[in-house]
C-alpha cells in the first residue's frame, strides 16, 4: 500500500466524511452538468433504457430507444409486444433475448400490479421482475428525485480507489457512500463518480496525472497509471 492508502485505511469515520465532502465539491466544480446520459421523458422510459444499457453503451441505447418508445409508448403496449419484433428492435444492444424477456416481464408486472405506473420506493421497485437495486436507484434518483446512490461499475471502482469504501458488494458500497454525504448529495455525487470513471479514472490505466482529486485520493488498488505529459 502507498502511504496515502495506509492513511486512508486508518482514518476515522469523521475524517473520511470530511474528505468525501471535499471530493464532492471538487467533482461538482469539474462536472457541474453531470447527469444520466440515457435519454428519457419519464420514469418508465428511463427504466426501459436502463435495462437495455446492461453490457451496452448509453450512446447505443439512445440510438435504439426513440423507435422503441414510439412503437411501444406505455407499459401496457410493451407488455403486449410480439417478442420477435421486440428482439429485432433491440438486437444491437446485445443480449437481446434476455433483455426482451426482462422488458416483457417488467411491463406486464407494472400493468398488473401498479396500473401502469412505476412505484416510487426502492423496496417495491425491486419486487418487479429483473429489477435490482442499481436499476431501481437510477429510476428513483433521476426520474423521481428521490435521493439515491447508484452503484455501477464506475462507482464501485472509483469509490474503492478513493478509499470511500472497502466493500465489494454493491449494497454495502451503497450504504458506505450514504453514510459519508447528506442525502441531498447522493444522486449527483454518484453521477459525478460515473463521469469521473469514464473520463479520468479508467479501469486499466487511470489518468492520475490529470486527476483533480489527486491530493485527496489514496489510489487504493491502482497499479498502472497514465502520467500527465511533462
Amino acid at each position: 500500500m502507498t502511504r496515502k492508502a495506509l492513511a486512508a485505511a486508518a482514518e476515522t469515520p469523521r475524517a473520511r466524511r470530511v474528505r468525501a465532502r471535499k471530493i464532492d465539491r471538487v467533482l461538482a466544480d469539474v462536472y457541474p452538468d453531470a447527469g444520466c446520459a440515457l435519454r428519457h421523458r419519464d420514469a418508465w422510459q428511463l427504466l426501459v433504457a436502463t435495462i437495455l444499457s446492461a453490457q451496452c453503451t448509453d450512446a447505443r441505447v439512445n440510438q435504439v430507444t426513440p423507435a422503441l418508445f414510439a412503437r411501444y409508448p406505455t407499459p401496457r403496449a410493451l407488455a403486449d409486444a410480439d417478442p420477435r419484433e421486440l428482439e429485432a428492435m433491440i438486437h444491437s444492444t446485445g443480449f437481446f433475448r434476455q433483455k426482451t424477456k426482462s422488458l416483457l416481464g417488467v411491463a406486464a408486472a407494472t400493468v398488473e400490479r401498479f396500473g401502469g405506473t412505476l412505484p416510487r420506493d426502492l423496496d417495491t421497485l425491486v419486487t418487479l421482475p429483473g429489477i435490482g437495486r442499481k436499476t431501481a436507484n437510477v429510476v428513483l434518483g433521476t426520474a423521481y428525485g428521490v435521493p439515491s446512490v447508484v452503484v455501477d461499475t464506475h462507482v464501485r471502482r472509483v469509490a474503492y480507489r478513493l478509499g470511500l469504501t472497502s466493500e465489494d458488494d454493491p449494497a454495502k458500497i451503497e450504504r458506505d457512500l450514504q453514510a459519508l454525504l447528506p442525502a441531498a448529495s447522493w444522486t449527483d455525487f454518484t453521477h459525478r463518480l460515473v463521469h469521473h470513471g469514464r473520463r479520468v479514472c479508467h479501469a486499466r490505466k487511470p489518468r492520475c496525472g490529470e486527476c483533480p482529486l489527486l491530493r485527496l485520493c489514496p489510489r487504493i488498488g491502482v497499479t498502472d497509471a497514465v502520467k500527465s505529459p511533462t
